[in-house]
Parts: C-alpha cells; structure tokens; sequence
C-alpha cells in the first residue's frame, strides 16, 4: 500500500473510532487531525469535505465490516431461523467491536445524517436492504424446506428482526447493560418457534 492510501485509511479507521464513540455531528475535523496526526493540508488533500470522509467510512470501512457479518451469515444457510438468532446473539452478546455504551454505528449515523444529508441516507439505505434482501431470501430458502411455515411472509419477519435490532442497541444504550440484551434475545428465539 502507497503511504498515501495509508494515510487515508489511517484517517479513517481514526475518524470512524472518534465518530462511534463521540457521535458524527459532535466530532470536528480538527479532533480527526489532531488524533490521526496529519496536517490539514493532508486531510483535505484526501477528502475535500467531512462528509465526502464520512460517506467513504460508511463505503470503505462499514460496508465491507457489515456485510461480512450480517449478509454473509446469512447466504448459505440450511435453517434460516437458526442461522438469524446465533448472528443476533453473535453481535449483540460476542462482538468485541461494538460496544453497548456506543450502539451500532449504522443505526447512529442512521439517526444523525439520515434526515440531514441524501447521500448518507441512500449509503444507510442500500446496507439495509441488503440486509433485508439476506434474510427475506434465507427465510424464504428454509419455508422451500419446510423449515418455516408456508404461510409465513419472509419479508415481514425481516423487517421485524431489523426493527428488534436497531430499537435494543439503543435501549442497550439506555441501559448500559447487556440484561436487556437477553430479553430481546429470549423474545426472539419465541418469535421464532411459532414460525
């Protein structure tokens, strides 16, 4: 990799640890200098605004980091169910990247620049939709098998499960404990047997 690509990804990764932890609006280009180290010149050089860098974190860092562990899970599946509670459980009690007090950071950027910035808003969009897509076509793959019931609407589950996920990250928030966690966990795994 060019030192200059590194630099670019090293703001980045920089800004998007900042951006999780401290909110996109709450967070100044100067704070991302001053913690990645490079000169404004430098900044500016790589990304002409913080928007232009906020929708290159969304592209380049949480794209490929959400559609490994949310899309992915779910493709080639046999029980789609199955497969839709561990990768809940996985990333809301196991993953050691996101944190409670934090969320998850498509849902915070979601919530900060989705009404604000269309370009943001159509970024956040197109990873929920695949993430729908994942889970209706898993779901849908599993009712063939006569894993789920054939009256089911695989869509609507889908959107159910999202819903669930982003509105328990943030009473997860709230809570700052993983307690209520389990209850959505424990919710879901019932949803899931009257399937």
């Amino acid at each position: 990799m060019k030192k200059s690509q590194e630099t670019r990804l090293n703001i980045l990764r920089k800004a998007f640890d900042l951006i999780y932890k401290n909110g996109y609006q709450k967070t100044s280009v100067d704070e991302i200098i001053a913690t990645t180290q490079v000169t404004k010149g430098a900044f500016y050089y790589h990304f002409k605004t913080k928007d232009e860098m906020g929708l290159a974190i969304l592209e380049e860092l949480l794209k490929p980091t959400f559609t490994s562990a949310f899309i992915e899970p779910l493709q080639n599946t046999e029980n789609a169910l199955e497969s839709i509670y561990d990768l809940m459980n996985h990333i809301l009690m196991e993953d050691s990247l996101l944190t409670i007090e934090n969320g998850c950071p498509a849902s915070n950027f979601a919530q900060e620049m989705a009404p604000w910035n269309i370009d943001f808003t159509k970024a956040l969009n197109e990873l929920s939709k695949q993430w729908e897509n994942a889970m209706t076509n898993a779901i849908e793959k599993s009712m063939k098998q006569g894993l789920i019931k054939n009256d089911i609407n695989a869509r609507e589950v889908a959107i159910f499960v999202m819903s669930g996920y982003w509105g328990i990250r943030n009473l997860g928030k709230l809570a700052n404990n993983k307690s209520v966690y389990l209850i959505y966990l424990q919710g879901l795994k019932t949803y899931f047997q009257r399937l």
